[in-house]
């Protein structure tokens, strides 16, 4: 597929699945992309899953995904609690959570990680996400990290400066926890974000990137 900039992020999705191996993959990844979508007339019904915690990133994550959809109704956010790193190892188990989920919602998009991702836990997600849900739309977000992995995305959600705001100040404020890791700064996030925007050519500088593998345009 070639690039696609989606310059109205808008279609009218009544339910949307968010998916992240960590408590803040999903705010990292496509927090942008929630928040415009959130901001519709009618925002579409979210499930937020977040899959390896303990009991201080649990409290994180669902406060952060809260705050995030506090503009939406009903919202469904559920926090496991698999083991950082060694989500592989209990495939089985995070597997039954897919099954669970495959059988309770039949989302119109699903934002999961990027099929490439050099993290193991990111990884398997991914690919239960396609197991899972074969006939949707699915879009793959990024996560910058030490591994380098950082790709080629095709689709490209351009972000006005006041969502870039709320995206950095999300995840800054959302995950005290991480603040003693050097990666974990606002400007690795905004740099990303401005060089997204530079590949899409979005009018206010900045995009949050995606893969998408298969787009089916009924």
């Amino acid at each position: 597929m070639r690039s696609l900039a989606l310059d109205r992020f808008d279609p009218p999705f009544e339910s949307v699945l968010c998916l992240g191996a960590h408590p803040d993959d999903i705010e990292i990844g496509c927090a942008g992309a929630i928040l415009r979508l959130a901001q519709a007339p009618k925002p579409p019904l979210f499930t937020w899953v977040v899959f390896s915690s303990d009991a201080v990133r649990k409290d994180e994550a669902r406060r952060s995904a809260e705050a995030l959809l506090r503009d939406t109704t009903n919202p469904r956010i559920r926090i496991e609690q698999f083991r950082d790193g060694f989500l592989p190892y209990e495939g089985a188990r995070v597997k039954e959570v897919f099954e669970g989920l495959k059988s309770t919602t039949s989302p119109d998009l699903v934002f999961t990680h990027y099929r490439n991702d050099l993290h193991q836990d990111h990884r398997l997600i991914s690919e239960l996400t396609w197991n899972t849900f074969r006939d949707h739309w699915i879009l793959e977000y990024e996560v910058p990290k030490y591994d380098g992995d950082l790709g080629a995305p095709n689709v490209f959600v351009p972000l006005a400066e006041p969502l870039c705001r709320r995206k950095i100040e999300a995840i800054l404020q959302g995950f005290p926890s991480q603040h003693g890791k050097r990666w974990f700064s606002e400007d690795v996030f905004r740099s990303l974000l401005r060089l997204r925007g530079v590949e899409c050519n979005a009018s206010g500088g900045h995009a949050e990137a995606f893969y998408c593998r298969k787009l089916v345009l009924g």
